[in-house]
């Protein structure tokens, strides 16, 4: 019997997959890269991989943790849901691997910079993008490349027969294997690996460094500039390991203004720059002064230093340790763990972006480009549909952070001694007198042990100080309204500012009429009491 694959049943796709082709579909990305693209395809010959399914592609790498194309072409093949997303109908077969690798070589790296640039905008569109205050770091991706087959620069001879050739001009006529090592471990001042001259054959942009955790390997350096006030990466650039962070800085941050100028033409620009000790020096610090920019990096113990002749250099130095002592500067300092390191840990982590299965600093950009669009996806799709209140300003999204115990709850007072009144309007009153609207005894009465509580509590008296009574009263207020008598809810409905919206009445309920043909609850209850009884 032949079924018409119109009338197959189609299953519906992943929510999430759903959603992020909304945000696509909204902002016309497939019209986007039709266009951006034209110029790479031909208009005769067999029908090639559309630019929109190609990145439809590297996202899901990018969601599913793909490290290779191979990998993204079988999960492609696998999920029902993914071919809902990629938009394939039954018949028709996701690509193979080396159909997405002919289309990356093909592509441009101004095309997949345009891509990146077009999820920056739709960030700015949403207001989550301001640019002014940008942090940098870098990290290191693994190459496909291994150290047992690097060559020399200048002959071309791998490692063995270097050390072979170097065995024999030292008297050793046909040197073995353990020979080679033991002559190897004798030999002085050997420096076995440098970058001036080792390379290897077929990724000559990798070079031998130190990983994160510790390995000596051939590896890339990625870097990466973000927006300190809504965590979004504005620039991204892949250079060569052994670049330093204030050498490499440079370029990223050229990268990254770019960036921020064609998503916000009218505004003011990057103005401050964050960064760790690995980017500081006297060069740096001369640098971002003389190009108008704060600078807030941290600055190592280098001891007693001498200035002579360096007045500049020295003006500028002492003008970033002001900053980075100052409360604005502890405070942006703080925040490079939770949004510096953030990205990478979603781009190489979970993204699977640690150990490229590239060769070539353009092909790994291209990659890079768009797991790093994918990350900056998830901050619009973390956002709600439709909103019926103010939406929350940038530092009040961010994901709440882990806190110490708190302080006690009292002070311990002598025996005997009679507790001092609270002088009217002070902090100390309007914390002793707390919302009039309280939610705090049905914290304590949800709680197994009242104790439990009494964190929520003064949690909630806080707020007072910083909102007011009056506004702690009205949120108090729409919380037990909504059931949710917690310290988070009364937070979060203080800072979307829904305490200043009038409060809906309940909805009046009417009494169940008294009627012979109506039972009502009751008559249930006591019907499932009967039948107990007489089990």
């Amino acid at each position: 019997m032949w079924v018409a694959t119109s009338d197959l049943p189609q299953g519906g796709g992943h929510p999430f997959y759903e959603r992020l082709n909304q945000v696509l579909r909204a902002g016309g990305f497939d019209a986007f890269v039709e266009e951006l693209c034209a110029p790479f395809y031909a208009r005769k010959g067999r029908p090639s991989l559309a630019p929109g399914r190609y990145f439809r592609l590297l996202l899901v790498g990018y969601f599913e943790g793909l490290d290779s194309e191979r990998a993204i072409a079988w999960r492609a093949s696998d999920s029902l849901s993914l071919r809902s997303f990629l938009r394939l109908a039954p018949p028709a077969s996701p690509p193979d691997h080396s159909t997405i690798s002919r289309t990356r070589r093909l592509l441009s790296v101004e095309a997949h910079e345009a891509v990146f640039t077009w999820v920056l905008q739709r960030l700015a569109d949403a207001g989550l993008l301001r640019g002014k205050t940008v942090g940098v770091d870098a990290t290191t991706l693994e190459a496909n490349a291994a150290l047992r087959s690097i060559v020399r620069r200048d002959t071309g001879e791998d490692y063995t027969a270097f050390l072979t050739r170097l065995a024999e001009a030292s008297g050793i006529a046909t040197p073995t294997r353990a020979e080679l090592t033991r002559f190897d471990k004798s030999r002085k001042n050997k420096k076995k690996t440098s970058n001036a001259e080792w390379t290897h054959p077929h990724d000559p942009d990798a070079r031998v460094t130190k990983m994160k955790d510790g390995r000596t390997h051939l590896a890339h350096k990625a870097e990466h500039a973000v927006d300190l006030d809504s965590g979004a990466v504005v620039g991204v650039t892949v250079q060569a390991a052994d670049t330093g962070d204030t050498t490499s800085m440079v370029e990223t941050l050229i990268v990254a203004a770019e960036q921020v100028e064609a998503v916000q033409p009218d505004g003011s620009g990057i103005t401050e720059v964050v960064g760790d000790k690995g980017y500081h020096s006297n060069r740096t610090m001369t640098d971002l002064k003389a190009l108008g920019l704060r600078s807030y990096i941290s600055e190592p113990d280098r001891g007693r230093r001498c200035w002579k002749g360096r007045s500049k250099a020295r003006d500028a130095a002492y003008g970033n340790r002001r900053r980075i002592r100052g409360a604005r500067g502890r405070r942006l300092l703080r925040c490079r763990g939770e949004l510096l390191e953030r990205p990478f840990a979603h781009v190489c982590e979970t993204g699977g972006m640690r150990r490229v299965h590239l060769r070539g600093h353009p092909n790994i950009l291209k990659r890079l480009l768009v797991q790093v669009a994918g990350c900056n996806l998830g901050l619009l799709l973390r956002q709600p549909e439709e909103r019926d209140y103010p939406p929350l300003p940038l530092r009040a999204r961010r994901q709440p952070q882990l806190r110490g115990p708190g302080r006690t709850l009292r002070r311990r007072r002598r025996p005997g001694a009679a507790e001092k009144a609270p002088r009217q309007g002070s902090r100390r009153d309007q914390r002793t007198r707390g919302p009039a609207m309280d939610p705090g005894p049905r914290i304590l009465e949800s709680r197994p042990h009242p104790e439990q509580g009494y964190r929520a509590v003064l949690g909630i008296m806080r707020l007072g100080r910083r909102h007011g009574n009056a506004r702690l009263d009205a949120a108090s207020a729409r919380a037990l309204a909504l059931g949710s008598p917690r310290f988070h809810t009364v937070k979060n409905i203080l800072a979307a500012g829904q305490d200043r919206l009038p409060l809906e009445p309940p909805a009046e309920t009417n009494p169940t009429p008294v009627h012979a043909n109506i039972r009502g609850a009751d008559y249930y209850a006591v019907a499932a009491t009967s039948e107990e009884d007489r089990c």
